[in-house]
This record gives C-alpha cells, structure tokens and sequence, in this order.
C-alpha cells in the first residue's frame, strides 16, 4: 500500500477542483483510494509525462480530469501535485 502525500499546493486545486466539478467528488475519491491501492490499476491510466512535466506522472480521474504525481518509490509514498484538466498545466 503507498502513502498519499498532499502538497498545500495541491490541496489548494483540490478544494477549486472540488468545488467546480461536485459531480466528480465520489469519482475522485474511488481515484485516491485505487492510487493508494495499487497505482499500475488499469482504469487509473497510469502514463509518464513529457514536456516541461517529464518525470511526473498522470493518473485519470476521467478521459477530461487528471491528477499528476511523482513517486517515491523508496518510501512508498505517492506526492500529489496537482488536479485538473487534461490540458492544464500546473
């Protein structure tokens, strides 16, 4: 099992990501709970990103939502960075 770490920077998405997308929270948190679970989960997308956030990783809320994380992998700890749309940037 890893351990979701929440950066304040991302705390602060969450709650504007939250508050936007209310139809989302259950979705979102089966999300958390499957990252915590086991993040290679197939419906989680698990992919690496490239670009300006290469070394980062997305994993699908839905096909339009995401939330980027890096691993550490030597603590089992999953650092959340941040929340949104598939074509936002933090």
């Amino acid at each position: 099992m890893y351990k979701l770490v929440f950066t304040h920077t991302y705390l602060k998405r969450e709650k504007e990501f939250l508050k936007r997308h209310r139809d989302l929270i259950e979705r979102y948190k089966k999300t958390l709970k499957l990252l915590e679970i086991n993040p290679n989960h197939p419906s989680l997308r698990l992919h690496g990103l490239k670009g300006q956030l290469k070394g980062k990783y997305s994993v699908s809320i839905t096909i339009t939502y995401r939330i980027i994380v890096t691993f550490a992998i030597k603590d089992n700890e999953i650092i959340l960075i941040d929340v949104g749309h598939h074509k936002e940037s933090y």
